[in-house]
C-alpha cells in the first residue's frame, strides 16, 4: 500500500490495548503508593532545554533530537526524554518553594532518531519518575525500589539490579583524568565514536555498546575508587539502605548511563541477558542539573523506562495478567422495530457510563460473531418476538447463561452492575 508507518513508530492496534491499560494502570498504582503524583509536560520544549540538560556532547543532543524552527524562528525539539521538561516544569511553577522533597510521575511518549532494533523505537513511551529536594541516599534506595516493585507487579520477576556510583564535580574529574590517560594507551583499537568520546565526553567511553571496545572497558579504572568523602559515605549508605528493601543488587564499575547531568548515583534493571541495550529500567541522581538550568541548587534523582520493552517483557514470559472484568453489552436485533429498540436502550446505557453498542444489521449468527470479536461482555437480543412480550433475552458471553429481561429491567442491571464480579 502507499502508506506505512514511519520507520521506528508503531501502531497499537486493539488487541495490544490490555497491555498498555495495564501497564499503565499498574505505573501509577505502584508510584502513588510511594507518594509521587502525575505530571504531564508538552511534548515539545525550547531547543536550549536539552542542550542545556542532557549536555551538547551526547549522543541524543548530537544525533537523535528531532530539532525544528516553528514559524515564529523559534527552535524547537520533540521531547527525546522526560527529565529535562519536569525540571523545567517544577522551576517554572515555583515547585521548588514547595515543601520538599516533591515526588511527580509521569507517562509520555518521547522521540529519538536511531537506528530502530528490538526494544527500540523512534517515536517511544516512557513511565519515569523524578524527586526533588533530597539529598539523603535513602530517596536513591526508593526510586530504585519505585522501578523494581513497578516490574515486579506486572510480571517480570526475572531481572537483576546494577548499581555504581560517578562521584560528583568535586571527584570526577580526577576519575575522568585518570580514565582519559588510561584510553589515550588504546586509541588505535578504539571504534569511531569512542575516539571521539575520548575528546569531547570521556565518562561515556564506559558506555560503548561495540564488542571490540569491551576489553578495553573492563580494564578501565574504577570510578568508585576516587570518590571523595561525601560521595564515598553517600555510596556506603545508598548500599544499606537497599539491603534494608530486600532488594538483592550488583555493583558495576563500568555503569555510567548515557547523559551528562547524572551524578552519584546510576542504576539499571535487566533482564537475564549480558547486552545493555536490553536494559527494561535506568535512572540515578543529577544533583547539578536544576542549577544547570537556572535554577536554585536542588538535589534531584529519577528514573525512565520504556514501556514498549516493558510490554515486550511481559509478552517474552506470557504473564498470565487479569483486567478488570467490565460491562459491554451489544444490542442484537431482528427487523427494524426492534433497531429502533435498542437504539433507545443502548442510548440510555451509555447514559449511565456503560459501555454499549447496536450490532451491525445482518443476520442474528453473523451479530453474535460481531459480538465475540467486539469482547462483549453481554448480548441484549431483541426481535418481534420480544417487542411483543416486553421481555428481552439477556446473554452472558462469559458463562453462556441466558435469562429473559424487560426494558426497566435491563437499565436496573446496569445500574446494579458491579465491576469486576462475575454477573450473570
Amino acid at each position: 500500500m502507499e502508506f506505512q508507518a514511519p520507520r521506528g513508530t508503531s501502531d497499537v492496534l486493539p488487541n495490544d490495548q490490555k497491555y498498555w491499560r495495564y501497564v499503565e494502570k499498574t505505573a501509577s498504582e505502584v508510584a502513588e503508593s510511594f507518594g509521587y503524583r502525575r505530571i504531564d509536560t508538552p511534548v515539545f520544549e525550547d531547543t536550549n532545554l536539552f542542550i542545556r540538560g542532557i549536555g551538547d556532547s551526547t549522543d541524543i543532543v548530537e544525533k537523535e533530537t528531532y530539532t525544528f524552527k516553528d514559524r515564529g524562528g523559534d527552535s524547537l525539539t520533540l521531547r527525546p526524554e522526560g527529565t529535562a521538561s519536569v525540571c523545567r516544569a517544577y522551576l517554572q511553577h515555583g515547585m521548588h518553594n514547595m515543601p520538599q522533597p516533591v515526588r511527580l510521575f509521569y507517562l509520555c511518549p518521547n522521540f529519538r532518531y536511531e537506528r530502530p532494533q528490538a526494544g527500540r523505537f523512534r517515536a517511544f513511551h516512557q513511565f519515569g519518575i523524578e524527586a526533588f529536594g533530597e539529598s539523603d541516599p535513602y530517596i536513591d534506595a526508593e526510586v530504585i525500589e519505585v522501578s523494581w516493585s513497578f516490574l515486579k507487579k506486572v510480571g517480570i520477576d526475572d531481572i537483576s539490579l546494577s548499581i555504581n556510583s560517578i562521584g560528583d564535580s568535586d571527584c570526577r574529574p580526577k576519575y575522568i583524568s585518570a580514565l582519559t590517560n588510561y584510553y589515550q594507551n588504546y586509541s588505535e583499537s578504539l571504534c569511531p565514536d569512542c575516539l571521539r568520546r575520548l575528546e569531547i565526553n570521556p565518562l561515556r567511553l564506559l558506555d560503548c555498546k561495540i564488542e571490540s571496545c569491551q576489553p578495553v572497558i573492563e580494564s578501565a579504572p574504577k570510578g568508585v575508587q576516587y570518590l571523595c568523602s561525601p560521595c564515598e559515605s553517600h555510596w556506603a549508605q545508598l548500599q544499606d539502605y537497599l539491603s534494608n528493601t530486600g532488594i538483592a543488587f550488583e555493583i558495576d564499575n563500568t555503569l555510567v548511563r548515557g547523559l551528562d547531568y547524572y551524578s552519584r548515583t546510576v542504576y539499571e534493571i535487566s533482564p537475564p541477558t549480558q547486552k545493555r541495550t536490553n536494559v527494561i529500567a535506568g535512572g540515578g541522581r543529577y544533583d547539578g542539573l536544576l542549577e544547570q538550568l537556572g535554577g536554585p541548587p536542588t538535589p534531584g534523582i529519577g528514573f525512565g523506562m520504556g514501556i514498549e520493552r516493558v510490554i515486550e517483557n511481559i509478552k517474552r514470559l506470557s504473564v498470565n495478567f487479569e483486567i478488570d472484568s467490565t460491562l459491554t453489552i451489544m444490542f442484537a436485533h431482528i427487523g427494524e422495530k426492534a433497531k429502533k429498540e435498542t437504539i433507545r436502550l443502548s442510548s440510555q446505557i451509555r447514559q449511565l457510563g456503560k459501555e454499549a453498542f447496536v450490532g451491525p444489521s445482518r443476520g442474528l449468527r453473523s451479530q453474535m460473531r460481531y459480538a465475540s470479536h467486539m469482547n462483549a461482555s453481554h448480548v441484549i437480543i431483541i426481535g418481534d418476538d420480544e417487542l411483543s412480550t416486553g421481555l428481552y433475552t439477556l446473554r452472558n458471553l462469559n458463562n453462556g447463561d441466558q435469562t429473559e429481561i424487560t426494558a426497566d429491567g435491563i437499565i436496573n442491571f446496569v445500574k446494579e452492575y458491579d465491576t469486576g464480579r462475575k454477573v450473570d
